[in-house]
């Protein structure tokens, strides 16, 4: 018995003098030995459960507390949480921490820790508040960097505004986070000089240790390039984001978030163009542990984009499988729905597509404003512009604005139902009439209303508006102009009164010097002065000039072989070949050819012979076009030879010009 505790007490040196060393393994072989003497030996199990959380053995340490659960009790309640923690089972860390008697601090850390992956980002805020201000150690540099990580996540995800809490930048870590940040409010400016400060912290800080290789330092900086390129991108560059998201795909870094991030944005970039390097990218957001290192809005951002990459390499199938998969997890959100309906739209399903998006709106009215828009630009593509109109007038919070507005007048327009388009100018200015009596948007509607009515003759209709107008501006001429004569139609009593607030004539000259204006070089017409009597010598006023005198026109040179006498020619104007004289081109003589004639006789030969052309007979002159010989084709001699064809300015390749047909042996083209 005394020998026994003899060896045991070796095997706890042993286990002592390990865990200082950090040989975990050697640790846990002493320590199953210890446990085979005395298998509930409380600290033991402790020591066990330790070294397999520092070898990384949480399934095997979570087996050992759950087997020891009554000997242990409370004892291991933050490693127990903790190993539940690394094995992904969040929830099941949560409810162990929330049981756990003494909330100590290490077990706050770990709650924390635990809000965030949950994306319960207001509690985890208040949690790293309170341990910041209640606990000071070494690690309170890490908890503020937690802390600004929830604010980066609040203004990243849910749009909240940012906080000032007073963290410093010190860090590139937490530069980084408040880059992240400002990113979520929109100040790309302002995050991107962020991220440049988090750069040479994080090369100023990596430089100091010389273990530390440049591509260590590199791979490091690797979320920061990949930040910076997303900011790029959202500013429009995306040639230099493309070319630094690439960068960092080729360090190939260990943080498998970071590449299916990165990935994804490239796949965003390329859309349909280059679709075999997005299905190659496509592969890393599919690595294993990604969807415990993002966060769920970009988890869904990775899959929307696997179904629009299915879309544009036309895998229809794949394409609806992952639309179905994405609206049964996110029953509301419109984009699956939107990814369907694109799908049958390639397929020339339009009509499927509608039916398929008012389904939607009408299950899910808080999303149907986007989803009616899409519709009406369908019932556009196929024609029904009225269908498109009553979709657009049932937006209630878009029913109104100026903008649907336009294009609602415009689209009736083009339908020539007038009487729509003024309903739509007349609930328009109800609604301002009753929201906003007076501002700038109800006077322009009112404004737009009286112009549409009096440019399609409804000048009575319009009287109700140019009197609203005019009452709020009386100095408005114009106005009152278009008043009276919208009165003059209907009420000329009523219009001569009017015209009574018209200004006179002669307030309305200006005081403008008429010939002044006539002699201006922007009149078009000038009328002709009275001749001047002779010996009247007009003074001149000061600084007026004398006009210039037009040049005369030199006349045109004649040809050298023009005749006056002769009349000219009526067609001359016109190409030779469009001329009604026009028999082509006379062809020369051939040479004689030997041995070309019958049974081998020359030319020469039958020339001699034919008694038309001996002396005694007149020689005849050929018709203009008439080819001589026995073996030509009729009419070969009036065929007008190709143009060749320019090459073009842009490159492309210079067509060759069509040839001739080549002569048969019986002389048929």
């Amino acid at each position: 018995m005394a020998s026994g505790g003899v060896a045991v007490a070796s095997l706890w040196t042993e286990v002592n003098r390990c865990g200082q060393n950090g040989d975990y393994t050697r640790a846990l072989k002493a320590l199953s030995k210890i446990l085979h003497e005395n298998r509930d030996d409380v600290t033991a199990l402790q020591c066990k459960i330790v070294c397999l959380v520092q070898n990384g053995s949480f399934k095997e340490a979570l087996n050992v507390m759950n087997t020891h659960s009554k000997v242990l009790g409370s004892e291991v309640v933050f490693e127990k949480a903790y190993c539940e923690y690394r094995l992904n089972r969040v929830e099941s860390a949560l409810k162990t921490i929330e049981s756990a008697t003494d909330q100590t601090d290490k077990l706050k850390e770990l709650y924390g820790q635990v809000l965030y992956r949950l994306e319960r980002y207001d509690e985890c805020r208040t949690v790293y508040t309170d341990l910041i201000r209640n606990s000071q150690d070494e690690y309170e540099e890490e908890r503020k960097t937690n802390l600004a990580a929830v604010v980066a996540a609040l203004s990243q995800w849910e749009k909240a505004p940012m906080e000032d809490l007073g963290l410093p930048e010190s860090t590139y870590e937490l530069c980084y986070n408040t880059a992240c940040a400002l990113i979520g409010q929109g100040q790309l400016t302002e995050a991107f000089n962020k991220l440049r400060q988090a750069e040479e912290l994080c090369r100023v800080s990596l430089a100091e240790d010389s273990d530390v290789t440049e591509e260590d330092i590199e791979s490091e900086l690797a979320v920061i390039h990949s930040q910076m390129a997303y900011i790029m991108q959202l500013e429009g560059r995306t040639d230099e984001a493309l070319q630094l998201y690439n960068q960092v795909i080729k360090l190939k870094p260990s943080d498998v978030g970071l590449l299916a991030v990165t990935a994804n944005n490239i796949i965003t970039i390329n859309k349909d163009q280059n679709v075999f390097d997005s299905k190659k990218k496509v592969k890393l957001t599919n690595a294993e542990g990604v969807e415990h290192k993002l966060a769920k809005k970009q988890l869904q951002a990775i899959e929307f984009n696997k179904a629009l990459l299915a879309m544009y390499t036309n895998q229809a199938d794949q394409c609806r499988k992952l639309a179905s998969s994405l609206q049964s997890q996110n029953p509301g959100h419109p984009r699956p729905v939107l990814i369907q309906a694109a799908q049958l739209c390639r397929e020339k399903q339009h009509s499927k597509a509608v039916e398929l998006l008012q389904q939607f709106s009408e299950q899910n009215p808080e999303s149907a404003s986007g989803i009616k828009l899409t519709m009406a630009q369908l019932y556009l593509v196929q024609g029904h512009v009225t269908k498109a109109c009553d979709v657009l007038r049932s937006i209630e919070e878009f029913k109104h604005k100026a903008g649907m507005v336009s294009a609602l007048v415009t689209m009736y327009s083009h339908e020539e139902d007038i009487d729509s388009a003024i309903d739509v100018f007349k609930q328009a200015i109800e609604y301002y009439q009753a929201e906003q009596p007076g501002s700038a948007a109800h006077l322009a509607l009112v404004r737009e209303a009286a112009n549409f009515k009096l440019k399609h003759g409804r000048k009575k209709e319009a009287i109700s508006d140019l009197e609203q107008l005019w009452k709020k501006n009386t100095n408005d001429v114009h106005t009152l102009a278009q008043l009276i004569s919208a009165y003059s139609l209907v009420d000329t009593d009523k219009a001569k009164s009017l015209s009574k607030h018209l200004p006179s004539a002669d307030t309305m000259s200006f005081n403008l010097d008429v010939d002044e204006l006539e002699n201006s070089h922007g009149a078009t017409y000038v009328r002709k002065k009275a001749g001047k009597v002779v010996g009247e010598n007009l003074p001149k006023e000061p600084g007026q000039g004398e006009v210039k005198k037009k040049k005369k026109k030199k006349k045109g040179k004649l040809p050298k072989n023009y005749d006056p006498k002769a009349t000219p020619d009526p067609e001359r104007w016109l190409p030779m070949k469009e001329r009604s004289y026009y028999r082509g081109k006379k062809k020369g003589k051939k040479k004689e050819q030997i041995g070309k004639g019958t049974q081998g006789a020359t030319t020469g030969a039958s020339a001699e012979l034919d008694a038309s052309k001996t002396a005694s007979s007149p020689p005849t002159s050929p018709r203009p076009g008439s080819v001589t010989g026995s073996s030509a084709a009729p009419g070969a001699g009036s065929v007008i030879p190709p143009r060749q064809q320019k090459p073009s300015s842009s490159g492309a390749t210079r067509k060759k010009a069509p040839q001739k047909k080549k002569k048969g042996s019986k002389g048929g083209w």
